[in-house]
């Protein structure tokens, strides 16, 4: 199957990480971010904290901007969150390699209630309660707003030649919330005829299930929700597909 570029609709730093990842392997992208990323002017305090517990990888460089703080261990959702820790000088980080649900697991096999409170730094807008979660362990969870994460107002201009024009034919789609915004924007600019020519790669079930009405050439589902197994939609399309 050939194919013209790869749209990206992640915010801006994180379609830029992507967009590398995917140059290495040859393929090129197009980036429109769907998410503005605004970290917080906020100083958090780590006194009494066993862990930092790390939902996305805004929510990393966002702390890294707040604190010097590098000793306070990291437990993190996925092995990109992780990865971008470790990039920025946080001594021990450790993946939970999945969800928010996966995290919770690894955080009270690793971790005991009463040992000190938990940091969560977060965006303004959740995708799953992971205080909620731990509490019920007896976990003290402290979540404070690390960032602000605003959708944009209307389809990024380089998302609409993309749809338009042809210049990309596969877009990917990492969170639910993001492909919630692309179906908005996307039907608001009288779009979704021009989906029947993309193939929409989802990291999860969850996302996919947030594209629906529009009608895409293909949705495809990772196997694993990792960005590994997304790129491999990619490079072996009929492999992967149902």
């Amino acid at each position: 199957m050939s194919q013209s570029a790869v749209l990206l609709t992640r915010p801006l730093v994180d379609s830029q990480m992507t967009a590398a990842a995917l140059s290495a392997l040859g393929i090129e992208s197009v980036i429109a971010p769907l998410i503005d990323i605004e970290p917080r002017d906020e100083t958090p305090s780590l006194a009494g904290v066993q862990a930092t517990l790390i939902t996305s990888a805004n929510g990393v460089r966002a702390l890294a901007l707040q604190t010097a703080v590098r000793n306070v261990p990291v437990f993190a959702v996925g092995d990109a969150s992780a990865l971008v820790a470790r990039e920025l000088g946080f001594e021990t980080v450790e993946s939970a390699g999945g969800n928010v649900d996966d995290l919770a697991a690894l955080v009270q096999q690793k971790l005991k209630y009463g040992a000190g409170k938990l940091l969560h730094p977060a965006g303004s807008v959740l995708a799953g309660d992971l205080a909620a979660l731990l509490s019920r362990a007896r976990f003290d969870v402290r979540r404070y707003v690390a960032y602000a994460s605003r959708a944009v107002a209307e389809l990024p201009q380089a998302a609409r030649l993309a749809l338009r024009d042809g210049e990309a034919d596969m877009v990917l789609f990492y969170s639910p919330r993001t492909a919630a915004i692309f179906r908005d924007l996307v039907t608001r600019a009288e779009l979704t005829q021009d989906c029947r020519f993309l193939d929409a790669l989802c990291l999860s079930e969850a996302v996919a299930k947030m594209l629906k009405p529009l009608e895409f050439r293909d949705i495809r589902v990772a196997e694993q929700p990792d960005q590994q197994a997304l790129f491999a939609l990619i490079v072996s399309p009929q492999e992967n597909s149902p």
